[in-house]
């Protein structure tokens, strides 16, 4: 919906106002970022604590991309007037006036962004909140592996044979 605004103020050669350009950059931007975690969601316990870091980032964005696009909220985009009424059935034609709505397009659809933008603020925080939930605990394992070596038998100046048996632990990542 931000696009059609945006095409039409391009195609009038004019600079887009801060209020639609900022959540539609915030949108296409959220919108990648929401379908590349999709894609890469097996990776994501890894780094899942990076992915709620990102999310919290566009909860953000989206909180100032509704906050340049407030003053839309209390506007009133429709109005209830007369209209005219016409009903072609073959022969029997109807026409008269009535009650309708007039509604403004431009100004619903500046309404309608402002509540997805508040919706998406929604959405990116619970999945901030999922990506953090999914973050595995800050515990190390550590598996332990024992290197022996024998040696064969050595002389001392004693004249007795010793065998030695070295043990060596290693720590490695599980």
């Amino acid at each position: 919906m931000l696009s059609w605004f945006v095409h039409g103020w391009i195609t009038n050669n004019q600079l887009t106002p801060n209020y639609i350009l900022v959540l539609f950059i915030v949108s296409v931007l959220g919108a990648v970022w929401a379908i590349a975690t999709l894609f890469l969601w097996h990776r994501s316990r890894s780094n899942s604590a990076f992915v709620a870091f990102i999310d919290l980032c566009f909860v953000g964005a989206f909180i100032a991309g509704v906050y340049e696009l407030r003053g839309i909220a209390s506007a009133d985009c429709m109005n209830w007037g007369s209209a005219s009424l016409s009903f072609n059935l073959g022969p029997f034609t109807f026409s008269g006036q009535g009650l309708g709505v007039n509604v403004n397009k431009t100004c619903s659809m500046l309404k309608t962004c402002f509540a997805f933008g508040i919706m998406n603020c929604i959405f990116f925080f619970i999945t901030a909140l999922l990506a953090w939930m999914h973050h595995p605990p800050e515990e190390v394992v550590y598996k332990e592996t024992r290197y022996s070596s024998r040696h064969g038998h050595r002389r001392s100046h004693s004249g007795g044979s010793r065998r030695s048996s070295h043990s060596h632990r290693r720590a490695a990542y599980v």
